[in-house]
């Protein structure tokens, strides 16, 4: 797991394999957020202000459904679900997730988020390796 300093202003430089898997950019902003003894930071998109889109009864259940599970997400992600596509569509015209990060919220990904949060819990990590042949050589003590 990558290790992160604090700067003099606060700022902290988010690792290369981050901000890559979570596909960031220059310019993106995150929300952040004390979190259990944890500092909890989520990619956040703003977009200029515009009418909001008129919603159909269903529509307007399915977005409830939605921000309930976008919630759980973000307070306890172990006992979460992801969200079906019907829930992303609602959620992206509305303007509540970004479409190019739709992906995150689906359960397939989540499915994977969960795990991987198991497992930082559980403190089965490895790593960091300074190489290949690091790696190659823990795998072989296993």
């Amino acid at each position: 797991m990558p290790i992160v300093k604090i700067g003099p202003k606060h700022q902290v430089t988010i690792p290369k394999e981050v901000f890559d898997r979570l596909h960031l950019k220059p310019g993106d902003f995150l929300e952040a957020r004390a979190q259990t003894g944890k500092v909890v930071m989520i990619p956040r998109q703003f977009s200029a202000k515009a009418p909001a889109p008129s919603l159909a009864k269903k529509e307007q259940q399915i977005l409830s459904q939605a921000k309930q599970k976008i919630n759980r997400i973000q307070a306890d992600i172990l006992r979460s679900q992801g969200l079906t596509k019907e829930e992303i569509e609602v959620a992206c015209k509305v303007g509540l997730i970004d479409k190019e990060q739709a992906w995150w919220w689906v359960e397939e990904w989540q499915k994977g988020e969960r795990e991987a949060e198991k497992d930082i819990r559980e403190e089965r990590l490895y790593g960091p390796f300074g190489s290949v042949k690091e790696f190659k050589e823990s795998i072989k003590k296993r």
